[in-house]
């Protein structure tokens, strides 16, 4: 027998061992894909069946109407609420005090002054957290026009936070001290106030964060700088 030649027999080994090679590789990949569509046509099958099965499902219409009715309730509230001043932050005369605060269950009213910076800053936070926290209504009431409700309610020092529940003056924050030693604070720490007094509830985590709420002036002050104010005319004993 002629002998082969070394190199043209490595060369022949190296030859069949890759067609092997690639003979397995296309062995393991049809199978793959037959096991891949094996496995999306038994899904598809489970799918059909739950799709046929929820269309003809007496519970699932059940849910779906009741779903439809709370939505319903849901919202003939909310017009309810927007009529009588809800979401937005109004100014209330003596005369129509007694029936904004009796009129809805949670109210924070404003005790100011016209003339007080203080009582303006408070004013920016307070038509931020109106648009929030719609089931509560937020009113402000001067407190030079309204002499009979402001002694009635002790009212001394501006600016001045009443909280009411069912028409009863439940808790107060007067001035600043409660938000900041200063006046710069966010719209969060007057929030924090109104959580604690229970006149609003924390909403309910959805899809987003509560940055969607309210605008940028929550996260951060809505103060600026007034050139020669001074905070002697607030804070002070109303008389």
């Amino acid at each position: 027998m002629e002998n082969m030649d070394p190199e043209k027999f490595k060369s022949r080994m190296h030859s069949l061992a890759y067609g092997n090679a690639m003979m397995a590789a296309v062995r393991d990949y049809k199978e793959d894909m037959e096991n891949q569509e094996a496995t999306n046509r038994q899904q598809q099958q489970v799918r059909d069946v739950d799709i046929d099965d929820l269309l003809d499902d007496p519970e699932l219409e059940r849910l779906h109407a009741e779903r439809l009715a709370m939505l319903q309730q849901e919202n003939e509230k909310r017009q309810k609420l927007q009529r009588i001043g809800h979401g937005e932050y109004q100014e209330v005369e003596e005369g129509d005090f007694l029936e904004a605060v009796t009129k809805t269950d949670n109210v924070v009213c404003h005790f100011f002054h016209r003339d007080f910076e203080r009582c303006k800053l408070l004013d920016k936070h307070l038509s931020i957290l109106a648009r929030k926290y719609f089931d509560t209504r937020f009113i402000k009431v001067s407190a030079p026009d309204a002499p009979f409700f402001t002694v009635k309610l002790q009212v001394k020092m501006l600016p001045c936070l009443i909280f009411f529940q069912n028409g009863v003056a439940c808790d107060r924050a007067v001035g600043f001290d409660d938000y900041s030693a200063s006046d710069d604070f966010p719209t969060t720490a007057v929030e924090r106030r109104l959580l604690k007094s229970g006149v609003v509830h924390a909403p309910k985590k959805k899809q987003d964060d509560d940055d969607q709420y309210m605008p940028e002036q929550v996260r951060h002050s809505v103060r600026k700088s007034a050139e020669g104010h001074s905070s002697s005319d607030e804070d002070s004993d109303f008389d």
